[in-house]
């Protein structure tokens, strides 16, 4: 048995030798979209290029902050209302915890993104699983940014 070159048949066949003869067929090529549903931009590129550097910096601010808040100063049992007040008090942060919570929701968005562009496979399951994915990433985001900005501590 033989393996003939691409672009023939991919069925078993008898050649005139009388040998059998597997035929391998050209791999799936992607759809390609017509030119003027292409986009001037490479959003997916500057995708990966926000997943990797956003990834680099959540491993900073959350080994960081299990550090400070695990680790350092009396542990676990330490952290308490006082504790995330007093700790609030200082722009520093305020600015670190919003940085860690901005990174890590956009960071999990578009990895949810990607992998529902990769496994849902009809156009109108896609839309919804995107449109219900925006919008709860949305509602964390303003929710958590309200909490850090109008934090009281003299409640």
């Amino acid at each position: 048995m033989t393996i003939a070159p691409a672009g023939t048949s991919g069925s078993l066949e008898q050649d005139d030798s009388r040998s059998d003869r597997l035929v391998l067929e050209k791999p799936r090529t992607r759809r390609q979209r017509p030119s003027s549903q292409r986009s001037g931009t490479n959003f997916e590129m500057y995708s990966w290029i926000f997943m990797r550097m956003s990834g680099l910096l959540l491993v900073v601010l959350v080994l960081g902050h299990l550090l400070i808040m695990n680790i350092l100063d009396g542990g676990v049992n330490r952290i308490n209302f006082s504790f995330v007040a007093g700790r609030w008090a200082s722009p520093f942060w305020r600015t670190w915890d919003l940085a860690q919570l901005w990174l890590a929701m956009l960071h999990g968005t578009n990895g949810m993104r990607v992998i529902i562009n990769d496994y849902a496979e009809r156009d109108g399951t896609r839309f919804w699983l995107k449109m219900l994915l925006y919008t709860s990433s949305f509602l964390v985001l303003l929710l958590g940014t309200l909490v850090i900005f109008t934090f009281d501590p003299n409640i």
